[in-house]
């Protein structure tokens, strides 16, 4: 189960260009052979069954039982890493990783932040990042908070980390890497 998770995850997350999808439709005159050019080739247009077969909609409008039986499974360990500090190792998902994840299995989710709050004394920023995912058949939220400190002085500034903890957080409130917040108790 997580071979083939970490595969079709590994499938999305290269740059090369998509094995299923195929262009069909005749080359634009703007941008074809000068009007010199000896011969010119035809395409017909794609069959209606044709199209079918081109372009993978597996994870277009499905059941929402469906959509979180695959944000449930475990994350490959290869997307994992670790965050040291104050002696404590935590293991995490980077952002930009939850992100292609949710698009490859939830492609119709949304996110979004709903609040900012700075503390009192200003050495902290939280943030409130809402997770939407539409099915065919209902739709859900969940919302999650991160904070970070003002004064740390790493990647970023303090409100992108605390919505990239926000959003990794809403993420796993629906299955997404939850995993990894109980490992050590399994």
């Amino acid at each position: 189960m997580a071979s083939s998770f970490s595969k079709t995850l590994a499938s999305s997350l290269s740059h090369s260009s998509h094995p299923q999808l195929r262009l069909t439709a005749p080359p634009s005159r703007f941008y074809a052979a000068s009007k010199a050019s000896p011969a010119r080739t035809r395409v017909a247009p794609p069959s209606p069954e044709d199209e079918e077969d081109d372009i993978p909609t597996a994870g277009i409008s499905r059941p929402l039982s469906e959509i979180l039986r695959e944000l449930n499974k475990k994350v490959p360990d290869s997307v994992v890493k670790v965050r040291t500090e104050d002696n404590f190792a935590t293991r995490y998902v980077p952002w930009h990783i939850v992100n292609r994840i949710m698009n490859l299995h939830a492609p119709e989710w949304s996110g979004e932040v709903r609040n900012i709050v700075y503390s009192p004394d200003g050495k902290s920023v939280s943030v409130v990042y809402r997770v939407t995912l539409y099915g065919t058949d209902a739709e859900i939220y969940r919302e999650s908070s991160g904070t970070a400190s003002v004064e740390d002085t790493g990647y970023g500034d303090p409100v992108q980390k605390a919505e990239a903890m926000a959003f990794r957080r809403a993420c796993a409130r629906l299955g997404l890497g939850l995993h990894l917040y109980h490992e050590d108790m399994l």
